[in-house]
């Protein structure tokens, strides 16, 4: 038996092999009462297609037979690394792994920039418009997929990750060996993380007039603290009554002008990491972000629409490092642009 945690099946192209677990075995697993099909060919047939790959939003309309994970293309293979064949008994309750039918992709015309770079750690400048990881139709045109494949580093894997459409800083690995390491730092929220942001005044704004919560350009930092609930296939997250689980210190820069509205330069540093989270915090301000396909209303934009920037940039973050215990701090290249939006 092969060492735990080692590849089955490298991947291919920058994207990790599918891992699928029979039915049965001894094991506790969501399948493990289920009945044993008596060959692979049948199991494909009856579990693993229609109710396992049948919602695959980048494989499009195509049908997938069995035959084609026993083909070079699928090259489904066993936990012991070895090659299966339609034919064999399933190992109740074991481990198979294959390549996923991944079509070309539409290349997103904007580069990932290099940050830093050590022995452990790619610091890079996601651009908007780029997924962070392989998701949804978004695979192969991801930073994770990119870097795998350019740099031929199969072990380059994003240790957090920023919406497609947010541009700036993100931390990926190189080795797992210290990967842990890195991940606890995310988890446990010892990242000091600020993002910057271009964001509509209120509608109607005059210079003498206020602005929500006090704020006032140079002035202090305010504090918002409220419920945020993303209901199943719906994209946008609502604020609802109930204890806070989102907590957004915001802080005005300053104060300028686009297409003949007032606009503000902000700096929003996130203590939760809630979807949206900055998103809908400033928009339930009144204060929505330029470029916003979500909020205050849901446009519905074409995944290869680059017309119109979201302007949210994940600008700086530093932590303590969990191998040396010395400070790191790491600032984007990036810059917010209005006319962009």
């Amino acid at each position: 038996m092969r060492l735990r945690g080692e590849r089955m099946l490298p991947p291919r192209d920058g994207i990790s092999a599918a891992r699928l677990r029979a039915p049965g075995g001894r094991e506790t697993h969501a399948a493990a009462g289920d009945a044993v099909p008596g060959t692979i060919r049948e199991w494909l047939e009856t579990v693993v297609i229609p109710r396992t790959l049948g919602r695959e939003e980048a494989f499009d309309d195509r049908a997938l037979e069995p035959e084609f994970f026993t083909s070079d293309d699928g090259s489904l293979t066993s936990a012991f690394g070895e090659r299966v064949s339609l034919d064999d008994p399933v190992a109740p309750g074991g481990f198979y792994f294959f390549h996923k039918p991944y079509p070309p992709e539409t290349r997103v015309p904007f580069e990932v920039g290099i940050r830093h770079e050590d022995a452990d750690l790619l610091v890079v400048d996601k651009p908007h418009f780029l997924a962070s990881t392989p998701n949804g139709r978004f695979v192969r045109e991801s930073v994770v997929t990119r870097l795998r494949a350019e740099r031929g580093e199969d072990d380059i894997v994003a240790i957090h990750r920023l919406d497609r459409v947010t541009a700036g800083l993100l931390v990926l690995s190189r080795r797992p060996a210290t990967r842990g390491r890195y991940q606890v730092l995310f988890q446990e929220r010892r990242i000091r993380k600020t993002y910057r942001a271009l964001a509509w005044l209120p509608d109607g704004w005059r210079p003498d007039d206020p602005l929500p919560l006090g704020l006032e350009p140079g002035g202090p930092v305010v504090d918002i603290r409220s419920r945020l609930y993303k209901a199943d296939g719906v994209r946008a997250v609502s604020e609802v009554p109930g204890e806070p689980n989102a907590h957004t210190s915001v802080r005005l820069d300053s104060i300028g002008e686009h297409a003949g509205r007032a606009i503000g330069e902000f700096t929003l540093t996130p203590h939760t990491g809630k979807t949206h989270q900055l998103r809908v915090h400033m928009n339930a301000l009144g204060m929505p972000l330029l470029g916003d396909p979500v909020y205050p209303i849901d446009l519905g934009p074409d995944r290869y629409d680059f017309s119109h920037a979201l302007q949210l940039l994940a600008d700086h973050l530093e932590f303590d490092d969990p191998i040396t215990g010395e400070p790191r701090a790491f600032t984007s290249a990036l810059s917010l642009d209005a006319a962009a939006s």
